[in-house]
């Protein structure tokens, strides 16, 4: 993985902007739907390589399990914070190495669920042969039974075994809820996350108040509307989380590059939960328990570095 040989530039901390040092060609994340068939296949199939490697932590799971592990025990240090953008932003870099230690050689891909929001439930992300697979068992009343029972009925994923819940170490089919709200499926909370929505997110002026709606707006209702495994903190589990946060962070660039002079190096807000919760700085360290090495939020503001190096 890319990062463990590289670190932090003197005087970054202090810098007005992010040299692009390092990143003369940038790669170009793509829409799910564009990478075509083949594409689409290869990514399932690194995806499902992920299961047949050892864990990279020393975990006695998998490289797959490696990532929803670490992301629910930071539950509430990487949510509901400042630090929310960039840590996912390493996070999906962190997916992204993986897939190509599997062999995964196409761009990253993300989720723009905003091209999907007529009809959500007809989205080519849950295409069987093309996509991840849909919803869980339907048979199963989600008013009665665990989310966590509704098992995938089709798709690439079907069967597939996953390791941990917010108990622990807990083994359970991969599991879908879609819902919107009291209604299951119904349209999956799509107004929540409207090309108008996002644009309304986007037109904030200051990064304390474009994390807070992007975070609780259109990302935590994707993650609502899925349901299932991607509905805790857990929510790793499920390979929709990864292209998802990359749509989260397509955004979050876009916005920076409207002005990167100061929007690549503008960070605040809350930097833990809780009644004093203190202020978040660009020297504040994102934790990732060995999954790969902790780093500054300075070394990840930008998406355009040696260390991250690609472009939307």
């Amino acid at each position: 993985m890319r990062f463990s040989s590289l670190a932090l530039s003197a005087g970054l901390a202090a810098a007005a902007t992010i040299p692009d040092t390092g990143c003369a060609n940038p790669p170009k994340r793509v829409e799910w739907r564009t990478l075509g068939a083949e594409g689409q296949k290869q990514y399932v199939d690194a995806v499902l390589c992920l299961k047949t490697k050892p864990s990279g932590m020393g975990l006695n799971t998998t490289r797959y399990d490696d990532f929803p592990h670490v992301h629910t025990k930071l539950d509430k240090t990487i949510h509901a914070v400042a630090q929310f953008l960039p840590w996912h932003r390493l996070f999906v870099q962190a997916y992204e190495d993986s897939l190509r230690d599997c062999g995964y050689t196409g761009p990253m891909a993300y989720w723009d669920w905003t091209l999907d929001t007529a009809d959500v439930t007809k989205s080519p992300i849950w295409d069987p042969v093309t996509g991840f697979g849909g919803n869980g068992d339907p048979a199963i009343d989600p008013l009665k039974e665990s989310s966590r029972k509704k098992c995938l009925v089709d798709g690439p994923l079907k069967g597939l075994e996953v390791a941990y819940t917010m108990n622990g170490y807990d083994p359970h089919c991969l599991a879908r809820n879609w819902n919107s709200g009291i209604a299951f499926p119904g349209n999956m909370l799509a107004d929540s996350y409207t090309k108008k929505v996002v644009d309304e997110v986007s037109a904030q002026t200051t990064y304390v108040d474009f994390r807070y709606q992007l975070e609780g707006g259109p990302h935590g209702a994707i993650h609502s509307a899925v349901g299932g495994d991607m509905s805790p903190a857990t929510s790793p589990n499920d390979p929709i989380f990864f292209l998802h946060h990359a749509q989260i962070d397509r955004l979050w660039t876009q916005w920076q590059q409207e002005k990167p002079e100061t929007r690549t190096m503008e960070f605040g807000g809350p930097k833990t939960q809780g009644k004093e919760p203190g202020q978040a700085s660009l020297d504040d360290v994102l934790p990732y328990l060995g999954l790969i090495p902790d780093v500054k939020v300075s070394e990840v503001m930008s998406s355009h570095t040696s260390k991250l190096c690609y472009t939307y």
